[in-house]
């Protein structure tokens, strides 16, 4: 199965703390590295999701219903 174009998925486990570790290839991609703070959004019928921090404003709205709130 070929992957669409800028689309990725892996796979984490959680440890005994909660913790899980970003696999290097979606730091890489994403520009992560150590110090930075992230943001990580949730909704108990669509999911977790760590948006990238220039676009936090639109997935917050997306996932909370605020885009026509300001």
């Amino acid at each position: 199965m070929n992957k669409p174009e800028g689309k990725y998925a892996w796979t984490v486990t959680v440890g005994a703390k909660g913790q899980f570790v970003i696999p290097k290839e979606a730091r890489e991609v994403f520009g992560i590295q150590p110090g930075d703070t992230l943001i990580l959004v949730a909704d108990r019928e669509k999911g977790i999701a760590i948006p990238p921090k220039e676009a936090y404003y639109e997935y917050f709205s997306k996932i909370f219903g605020t885009e026509n709130q300001n």
